[in-house]
């Protein structure tokens, strides 16, 4: 049987990117898909919406139920958590991906900027974990993924956008403290990072095209998060994976067939050395 046949997957940000790519690949084992996101209509310059994610989630195999939700909204997300239980019968695994960058630096970063990469980025973060975990305690192998960084304290990772490299590694100190202050409850709480740019709206929208042409398809990411969420939760904890790092584990050699450009050199991502 498939590993995620029947899971509840609670997903941010899966409009599209790698939340899209993770909620499609978890379908495919026939898991329930909680797709959220802000957008319910099609934006003006972004592509998807939770109502187009659904419905590829019942053509890869999945079931799913679209729920539109800004992460700051504390209220609404704490709903969101209780209707996705109600409806799949509870929760196995929760999907930190929705965030909010700007790579610029001090000067140049608005404070209302500022307020929106913490307020989604750390303060949503910590709700959406903090609303799904009673019903993670209740699941049989429970998962909590971040999408945030390894935590390095090196000053290069700050000097061109601090608010945002705060903004990311407070998603990582949720996964450092909930980590540990769930271990006994088996409840596992993990990070994942990518080696190379991931070709999304964020890399489209703050990198140069060639480096957009650089970067590895969303599907890198999808497949270590579904690898990771295979593992037993009592002692795969409290890791700040990178997605090649996790596949390599698994066997997989040919990287290629996850780039944008097959060929061309991978373009690293920040926070990595």
């Amino acid at each position: 049987m498939p590993a995620l046949q029947g899971k509840t997957v609670f997903i941010t940000g899966a409009s599209r990117g790698i939340g899209r790519a993770i909620a499609l690949r978890c379908a495919r084992d026939g898991a329930n898909i909680v797709v959220t996101a802000k957008t319910a209509t099609p934006h003006a310059r972004l592509p998807g919406t939770i109502h187009e994610v659904a419905e590829e989630v019942a053509h890869a195999g999945g079931k799913a139920l679209a729920i539109q939700l800004d992460v700051r909204d504390e209220d609404a997300v704490a709903a969101a958590a209780q209707q996705a239980a109600a409806h799949f019968g509870g929760i196995d695994i929760l999907v930190n991906n929705a965030s909010a960058i700007q790579l610029s630096g001090t000067l140049d970063t608005p404070a209302k900027r500022f307020d929106l990469m913490f307020d989604v980025n750390v303060r949503g973060t910590f709700i959406c974990s903090q609303a799904c975990l009673p019903f993670l305690a209740k699941a049989e192998n429970p998962h909590i993924l971040t999408l945030s960084p390894p935590l390095g304290m090196k000053a290069k990772w700050f000097k061109d956008h601090v608010a945002y490299t705060m903004a990311k590694y407070g998603m990582s100190m949720c996964t450092l403290g909930m980590a540990e202050e769930f271990r006994t409850q088996g409840i596992a709480v993990n990070s994942l990072w990518p080696r190379t740019t991931i070709a999304t709206a964020a890399i489209a929208v703050n990198f140069p095209e060639a480096i957009l042409k650089a970067s590895r398809k969303p599907d890198i990411m999808a497949d270590a998060a579904y690898a990771v969420f295979k593992r037993d939760s009592r002692t795969a904890t409290g890791n700040f994976y990178v997605d090649e790092a996790v596949l390599r584990e698994e066997g997989v050699t040919d990287f290629d067939a996850y780039a944008v450009t097959p060929g061309a050199r991978p373009y690293p991502d920040l926070f990595l050395d």
